[in-house]
């Protein structure tokens, strides 16, 4: 059987090119001791979570629509009894949130280095167009992408109309990411090939169950970008 041909390689951006949800863990943690005197530490977060997936049809990803849903919360949890100061706590945080150094995750830009020139690079993501491109222009990443895609949503229509617009063939494309809801479950639906880079933490949302996995086994599966060039080598041409 011959070596399938990569021509393009898609990467996440959020926790896989960089360190992001451990920075949505701190502001939470900030968030929670604002409202202790009310409620539980569990209750607060449960109530979060349900009230930012409400909100992803209104707000969508990322950390404007994560605020929204804290001020929302806090509202309802203290039952109008927040501050004006404490809210405006709150969009200070989410501020701080937006300017926040970009840490890469190891091995990243050795990879990219080692990539470029072998085949199309590009980023598919998905949050907010303003702070995505922010933080891929402080990453100092954006000179080894061809494209860079910011897509509302990572569902098979979202990768089926980018493909298409874009001309890439599903099956010379590589997705890499580490949410399986996101990253790889959809592309290989549509044809195209993914490998996952499981990072420490997973927002709820994100995660899926065992048996979404089950029609999928195996997942290619590496540990960390160190990994992604000898697994490219072994499994693909380009």
């Amino acid at each position: 059987m011959s070596t399938p041909q990569l021509k393009t390689i898609a990467f996440d951006a959020d926790d896989t090119l960089w360190r992001n949800e451990d920075l949505f863990h701190s502001s939470q943690d900030y968030f929670v001791q604002m409202l202790e005197k009310y409620h539980s530490k569990e209750y607060i977060l449960e109530h979060l979570n349900s009230i930012q997936i409400a909100n992803l049809s209104n707000f969508g990803y990322g950390i404007k629509g994560f605020t929204l849903s804290m001020i929302e919360t806090a509202i309802s949890l203290t039952e109008g009894r927040i501050t004006g100061y404490e809210i405006h706590e709150i969009i200070t945080l989410a501020k701080q949130m937006v300017a926040s150094p970009v840490e890469l995750l190891p091995g990243v830009e050795e990879l990219l280095q080692s990539l470029q020139g072998r085949c199309q690079l590009m980023v598919i993501t998905k949050g907010d167009l303003l702070d995505q491109e922010g933080k891929l222009a402080r990453s100092g990443l954006a000179q080894y992408f061809d494209l860079y895609e910011v897509v509302s949503n990572k569902k098979e229509s979202n990768y089926q109309r980018l493909f298409e617009r874009l001309q890439l063939k599903p099956s010379e494309t590589l997705m890499i990411g580490n949410s399986l809801r996101s990253d790889i479950l959809p592309v290989l639906n549509v044809g195209g090939h993914a490998l996952h880079i499981p990072y420490h933490t997973t927002w709820s949302h994100e995660q899926v169950t065992q048996a979404e996995l089950d029609a999928y086994q195996p997942i290619a599966t590496v540990r960390s970008a160190e990994d992604v060039l000898s697994w490219l080598d072994a499994h693909f041409s380009m």
